[in-house]
């Protein structure tokens, strides 16, 4: 009796996939895996940047300033992967050489690790832009 239940089971299971749609081409794997977001950093190590105040500027030219400070662009590393500036707080990721603010008022703004103490801002489409932020000192 309960191998007829077994068998009328494999039965119905294999009259069902050939019914439905696709069922005799299988499953598509690709498809089906997890893509990743665009704001998040996609491999390596997982670290944190230096404490302290970040200054950012963009470079200036050979009849003037060499580099012109961009204030609204300024932030301050805390503890706990912690940042905040004057519109605000959030947290950030530093994944390899990449960073991302991933909460507060710089989310989703994106950066190139470049040394210990210099970031270099990545436009929306992943190129480097011309704005670096530098390290200026430690808040401890």
């Amino acid at each position: 009796m309960k191998t007829r239940y077994v068998l009328l089971l494999i039965v119905s299971a294999a009259a069902a996939a050939a019914f439905l749609p696709g069922g005799a081409q299988g499953q598509d794997r690709n498809a089906s895996r997890p893509q990743p977001r665009a704001a998040a950093p996609a491999s390596g190590m997982l670290g944190i940047l230096q404490h302290g105040n970040w200054q950012c500027a963009l470079p200036g030219d050979a009849g003037g300033e060499a580099f012109v400070e961009v204030p609204e662009e300024a932030f301050r590393i805390g503890t706990a992967s912690s940042y905040e500036n004057p519109e605000g707080n959030g947290i950030y990721l530093l994944r390899g050489t990449e960073l991302v603010f991933t909460r507060g008022p710089k989310k989703d703004q994106r950066f190139r690790v470049l040394g210990e103490n210099t970031l270099q801002k990545l436009n929306p489409d992943g190129s480097l832009s011309k704005l670096i932020c530098t390290r200026v000192g430690n808040t401890n």
